[in-house]
């Protein structure tokens, strides 16, 4: 394994809230200003949120699905 590999993370979270492709949008764009977020993956029917990358902060992912007016389940 390469030092890439062992540093690129996933997490998923479950977001409640969610109900258009508006809603969808809005955490994406949120998520992605997260330092390390480099790839958001959002669901809608679903909730999942997925984001890859390094160094991810769970704090900071859960602050900025909130600003975007989501909470975390």
């Amino acid at each position: 394994m390469n030092e890439a590999e062992t540093q690129t993370r996933e997490r998923t979270y479950q977001v409640r809230g969610m109900t258009c492709a508006h809603c969808v949008a809005a955490v994406t764009e949120h998520v992605r200003a997260v330092a390390g977020a480099e790839d958001v993956q959002v669901d809608l029917e679903s909730g999942r949120l997925a984001v890859s990358g390094d160094g991810l902060d769970d704090g900071a992912i859960r602050a900025a699905v909130e600003d975007a007016g989501y909470s975390i389940a």
